[in-house]
């Protein structure tokens, strides 16, 4: 009777063990098959990437200070040509 019921816990052990690798099986396919509806329909939003974000953001910081350094040679030069004007 030990060896039947050992027999019995067994296939049901393995009986779960085949359930619970069959279901993340099909969790990964959800996954997937939701990662590519999603990546669809922000695609089809024009949503920018967070890399292409994070590119725009660098170069426009770049400008910025760039700007900031020619506006400050701007205004010696400027004080430059009044004082010698004057």
């Amino acid at each position: 009777m030990t060896s039947g019921t050992n027999r019995i816990f067994d296939d049901f052990a393995r009986l779960m063990t085949d359930a619970a690798g069959a279901a993340q099986g099909v969790r990964k396919e959800v996954e997937t098959a939701f990662q590519s509806q999603a990546e669809r329909f922000l695609n089809s939003m024009d949503v920018v990437k967070r890399e292409e974000f994070e590119a725009v953001r660098e170069m426009a910081a770049r400008a910025r200070d760039e700007n900031e350094a020619l506006k400050a040679r701007l205004d010696v030069l400027e004080a430059k040509l009044a004082s010698q004007q004057s």
